[in-house]
């Protein structure tokens, strides 16, 4: 996953197109890298799942 494609995504959830977003392993370092530079990064919840994935959603209130 690119950059950009971690910036649609990490969208779609900040505006409620999506509900939850699933991250692979082998992807997950590319996407935080672009997760953790938003400002609203404390809104957005990962939930580790077996084998390395998480599941990523945006949350209402920042997360303290």
């Amino acid at each position: 996953m690119d950059a950009e494609e971690a910036r649609i995504v990490l969208d779609k959830l900040a505006n409620r197109e999506m509900k939850e977003f699933r991250i692979k392993k082998e992807e997950f370092l590319s996407f935080r890298e672009v997760l953790v530079q938003r400002a609203d990064f404390k809104h957005f919840r990962g939930n580790a799942q077996h084998n390395g994935e998480v599941i990523y959603t945006y949350l209402e209130e920042a997360r303290s």
